[in-house]
């Protein structure tokens, strides 16, 4: 049995180590019935790769340095020509919020006959974590890289089936010039928890090159801890 599917098919093992269950009542964090439940009882989790080859697949994040999940899809047209998500079966290596976003994202969007391609793409880290009941804080990033998946998975459709015109390329706005920070790259290092101008320099060196740019950083690190922690 391979670690991916320890964490997922001995939720309760790991759980007594990890941060399913509060040291005490004035100590650590709970997580909600509806993340506890996708934890513990995740849905749509892949057995086998080989019997989903030809699926769509999306992919982030990296084992060797966090979460990481991995996605297929199939996607079928119905009878009025919507394409619409009819599988989403998934493999996720990490914490109990990043099982219990990936979990509950399957169910999002293959409901009520499967979401319209369209209508998936618009699909936020806010509403995956509005259906779990929230999450820690310091857990965002996990619905965060479900979305991310799902828009990969996605575009491996489209790739493959000609529909070239409809990839979403990821793009951000260079911020610093020199090193070739983007926003997306603070956003993504203030999900991770860097909080201030200095943790974000140590995760992506912004402003080593362009020191002119730190006001802006600073604005936008203070927009993306409203948008994502209130």
């Amino acid at each position: 049995m391979n670690d991916q599917q320890k964490i997922v098919t001995n939720p309760s093992t790991d759980a007594r180590q990890g941060d399913i269950v509060a040291p005490s009542k004035d100590k650590g964090w709970f997580y909600t019935d509806a993340v506890k439940s996708h934890f513990f009882h995740p849905q749509n989790f892949l057995e086998d790769e080989a019997a989903y080859k030809d699926a769509s697949l999306g992919l982030v994040g990296s084992p060797a340095c966090g979460d990481s999940m991995k996605v297929w899809l199939h996607i079928e047209k119905d009878a009025n020509g919507v394409e619409r998500i009819k599988e989403f079966k998934w493999k996720t290596f990490g914490c109990a919020s990043a099982i219990a976003s990936t979990s509950m994202l399957s169910v999002m969007v293959t409901e009520n006959g499967g979401l319209s391609l369209n209508n998936a793409l618009t699909l936020r880290p806010q509403d995956i974590m509005e259906r779990l009941g929230g999450l820690p804080a310091r857990k965002i990033h996990c619905s965060v890289l479900g979305d991310k998946a799902l828009r990969a998975a996605i575009n491996d459709y489209f790739r493959k089936t000609g529909q070239h015109n409809r990839i979403i390329v990821e793009q951000g706005r260079i911020i610093d010039n020199v090193v070739k920070v983007t926003d997306h790259d603070i956003e993504e290092a203030v999900l991770e928890g860097a909080d201030t101008l200095e943790k974000v320099q140590q995760k992506t060196k912004v402003g080593t090159g362009d020191p002119s740019c730190l006001p802006e950083v600073e604005q936008l690190i203070r927009f993306y801890k409203e948008k994502y922690f209130g």
